[in-house]
């Protein structure tokens, strides 16, 4: 089976799971959700390559790199999600399939949280469903890559 190569990119505090604000963000750790989406991508015949940093600019070298290297984007870019044109302009450049993801439903929580640059680009957003939005999302963008 050839495996289509899905990059799972995590932005700022979010090595922090399982201890940061666990009645909002649960008590998984990011290992925990890396090893999830490994095995969901074994499952769904996706190459899992997953990535965090709290650094602006690594995520942007990083999508810069997805434009040769990957298939497709799953994407929890925290809270650049509601700051970050750059990172959006990024995503638009690739021109890959991309599913935003947050643990949180965003549209509970403060107002600032409501706006999503990575939204106008992205295929899907799946948010308020805990860790399991990331399996999630790589069930869609296998769906998305089957149909290309």
């Amino acid at each position: 089976m050839s495996f289509a190569s899905v990059l799972v990119l995590n932005g700022p505090n979010l090595n922090l799971l399982g201890t940061r604000e666990p009645t909002i963000y649960g008590a998984e750790t990011l290992d925990d959700v890396a090893r999830r989406c490994r095995e969901a991508g074994q499952r769904l015949g996706l190459a899992i390559d997953f990535r965090q940093s709290n650094a602006e600019h690594q995520l942007i070298e990083w999508l810069h790199d997805a434009r040769t290297t990957q298939q497709g984007i799953v994407f929890n870019p925290a809270a650049y999600t509601h700051t970050s044109v750059a990172i959006a302009d990024a995503l638009s450049a690739i021109g890959k399939p991309l599913i935003e993801v947050h643990i949180s439903n965003v549209h509970k929580r403060e107002a600032f949280r409501h706006h999503s640059y990575v939204s106008a680009v992205a295929d899907g957003v799946i948010c308020g469903c805990g860790t399991q939005g990331y399996v999630l999302a790589l069930e869609r963008m296998a769906e998305i890559l089957k149909l290309r």
